[in-house]
């Protein structure tokens, strides 16, 4: 054969069978690691075994990991029930215990004891039970011939009989997902702790260092991290928040290494990501990182001008923004490495490749042609279709979500649907709901700067949304005025619910008298006409597209099981527990582009620039440095930040433990490198890196930094190395 079609067969071959040849790509559920994953982890120097990470019968890992808030991870650290995480995870209950006066955004904050541990309403810790296999249960009456929302329907009724039925203590609780876009369910058994409170968290400008410039970006030199306490009843069980509540005694508290990582060291992530989307057609790829993302980033583009000039001229605003700023910037710059990770690793040519292969397979075996012949065609049709509905969407969403008089409107729809259902009662019970989130939202919530943002994204919103999308009444009422500014202008100029004392007296009227005024209010007017327009126009026909996407999907998912057996398929992350391993990695981003492994304090050094709101340091640290007084934590007069690795991970992985070969602390993950946030579509070894926060770094700022050296004395802290 020529030497050139040779190699245009090996690069053919090598892009149908990449999804196969990626030893560390996987989120895996933690109880089928024995059967699936524990020969290929013990290859890559795992040391423990796969029942030493999951056990129902006695204390494993898994009793060592919590979801912290549903949004983040967190791990258990001392037999005190001492809890480590990320510091933007930690970020909303620091910005709220903070003012201008008592700074701990700015300044850090360390409780010296038990009683100066700040507690946070409504923040729970989540530890996993056990995982049970309920498919059978959950599809029982299920037929192929069913509509779909007869078949979530009949597949609801039997997830809550499954968990009526399920064993458990009376202060346990469960829940049920679906996976493989449900075509399996797992049931799993959770204990739910409501008494989380604040014990520690660095200054921002070691938390945070870089947090816009740097953010998903490697080297990173970060110290994202804060410490919380879970506390329990007296019998040490979950409890609300109460003074007589006591730490609690950990089933599992991780071991902490002091001896770090070299490249090709086996790392395990064990936390729960939130979502992945890993088995889509190229064209749904296609569409989200070629169109869809550009709208997203556009919108936030202006957003966060808006945001972040104010931020800087006014430190109250700064604080009051902050968390607000954070969450918008993160997704705006992880799209933006996303469509260029997709471009760059050539996820949808990979993708065809694999789908051309698929659909060989399929047509040469009549029994797979007859049931999956046309899914992938049906599939790519619909996506097409989905497209113009999915930008208004997108669009709408964005707007909705940076404006924050659409906040309010929420609240507003609450209150009227409540007393048209249920009249007076059900009005009085909806405002003691809204009533608890009113003095958080006004605290943070500044309508000047909400209007600036409103004229910006409503002008892009009326010029690029297909008109057919936009509702009559919103059209109307946006050129009712000669520009956006006098729109803008007239109706938070008439508004009565743009501070906290306007929306409380209306709310605190006679029911009737309330809703009357609330439907009357200029800005919840307006914000009632912009989202019922596209309630209206174009959610009833994006919604069923995707029905038909769903129903299609689901079958493309089945039929890959089928088609490829030789490939082992990993569930998509859907905020589960997962394990995700691989080993310390440095990565070519680019050409003449190589990254190392670690980053050092030497760094932080580098970056330094007094006054930055982004690469100012404390004074002590720069001390600290000078005199290389790193304590037991720094390693041949350096002291190790951040380190990287190619375990594959998500948002939700955010505070995730790193583990070593035996199952000791070793980091906090905490980013992705940018080149590698397509991961989420498409893992790539070549790219796909999760960054960490050295344990180390974080002993050092907590006891060197912080001045508390007693939370380092409640951890166990290890040297596994020295025994080998």
């Amino acid at each position: 054969m020529h030497m050139k079609l040779i190699r245009h067969a090996l690069l053919y071959l090598l892009l149908v069978i990449s999804p196969f040849l990626y030893a560390n790509e996987g989120m895996w559920l933690p109880q089928l690691l024995g059967q699936l994953n524990e020969k290929e982890m013990k290859s890559l120097g795992m040391k423990i075994s796969a029942a030493d990470i999951y056990n129902i019968n006695k204390g494993s890992l898994k009793d060592a990991i919590v979801s912290f808030g549903g949004f983040c991870t967190a791990e258990v650290i001392s037999e005190k029930g001492l809890i480590l995480t990320n510091h933007h995870c930690g970020k909303d209950a620091i910005q709220n215990h903070s003012t201008v006066e008592r700074n701990f955004l700015k300044d850090g904050f360390w409780a010296k004891n038990h009683g100066e541990e700040l507690p946070n309403e409504g923040l729970t810790a989540t530890f996993i039970v056990r995982i049970e296999d309920v498919t059978t249960g959950a599809l029982k009456g299920v037929t192929a011939s069913m509509d779909e929302k007869t078949r979530q329907s009949t597949i609801d009724g039997n997830i809550a009989q499954l968990q009526k039925d399920v064993k458990k203590e009376d202060w346990q609780s469960s829940f049920v997902r679906p996976f493989y876009n449900g075509n399996k369910y797992y049931l799993f058994v959770t204990e739910v702790f409501k008494d989380v409170r604040m014990v520690g968290a660095p200054p921002s400008a070691i938390g945070e260092f870089g947090v816009d410039t740097d953010n998903w970006v490697w080297p990173r030199h970060a110290g994202d991290f804060s410490l919380f306490r879970i506390y329990a009843d007296k019998n040490n069980r979950p409890a609300a928040y109460s003074p007589q509540n006591v730490p609690y005694k950990p089933k599992r508290a991780l071991s902490i290494s002091l001896d770090g990582v070299q490249e090709g060291d086996f790392t395990m992530v064990f936390g729960f990501p939130g979502r992945t989307t890993e088995y889509l057609p190229a064209s749904a790829v296609q569409l989200n990182a070629e169109v869809l993302n550009p709208v997203k980033i556009g919108l936030r583009d202006q957003a966060l001008k808006i945001l972040g000039d104010h931020m800087k001229a006014d430190e109250g605003v700064k604080i009051q923004y902050a968390a607000k700023y954070a969450s918008l910037a993160n997704a705006w710059k992880k799209w933006q490495g996303e469509s260029l990770g997709i471009a760059k690793s050539g996820a949808l040519e990979k993708r065809r490749a694999y789908e051309a292969e698929f659909q060989k397979r399929v047509n040469a075996n009549p029994a797979l042609k007859a049931k999956y012949g046309t899914v992938l065609q049906e599939l790519n049709d619909f996506y097409t279709r989905q497209q113009p509905l999915a930008i208004a969407r997108d669009y709408t969403n964005e707007v909705t979500n940076a404006v924050e008089i659409f906040d309010i409107n929420a609240w507003a729809n609450a209150l009227i649907n409540a007393y048209t259902k249920e009249g007076e009662a059900g009005y009085n019970k909806m405002k003691a709901q809204v009533l608890a989130d009113v003095p958080g939202f006004y605290k943070e919530f500044r309508p000047d700067i909400d209007e600036k943002v409103f004229v910006a994204l409503m002008t892009t919103y009326f010029a690029k949304v297909p008109q057919e999308y936009i509702g009559d009444k919103a059209k109307e009422l946006w050129k009712d005025r000669s520009t956006p500014e006098n729109v803008a202008r007239e109706l938070y100029g008439k508004s009565d619910v743009l501070s906290e004392a306007g929306f409380r007296k209306i709310i605190e009227q006679k029911p009737d008298e309330a809703v009357e005024d609330l439907r009357k209010d200029k800005v919840l007017e307006f914000a009632r006409a912009f989202t019922g327009g596209y309630n209206d126009k174009a959610a009833p026909q994006l919604n069923a597209v995707q029905n038909d996407i769903n129903q299609l999907q689901r079958t493309y998912m089945q039929a890959q099981m089928e088609v490829f057996k030789d490939k082992r398929f990993y569930p998509d992350a859907n905020s589960t527990l997962r394990v995700a391993y691989g080993q310390v990695k440095g990565y070519k981003a680019r050409d003449a582009v190589q990254y190392g492994y670690y980053t050092y304090l030497d760094g932080v050094m580098e970056k330094y620039k007094p006054g930055d709101y982004e690469f100012d340091v404390p004074a002590k640290l720069v001390e600290l440095y000078k005199k290389k007084d790193y304590g037991p934590y720094g390693v041949n007069g350096k002291m190790p930040v951040d380190f990287i690795a190619n375990n594959h991970t998500t948002g939700g992985n955010s505070g995730s433990p790193v583990l070593d070969a035996y199952g000791n602390l070793i980091g906090l993950n905490f980013d992705r490198v940018w080149e590698g946030t397509m991961s989420d579509y498409n893992y790539d070894q070549r790219y796909s890196r999760n960054i960490m926060v050295d344990i180390r770094y974080v002993l050092f700022i907590v006891d060197k930094l912080g001045g508390a050296g007693h939370l380092v004395k409640e951890m166990k802290l290890v040297h596994p190395k020295k025994k080998v």
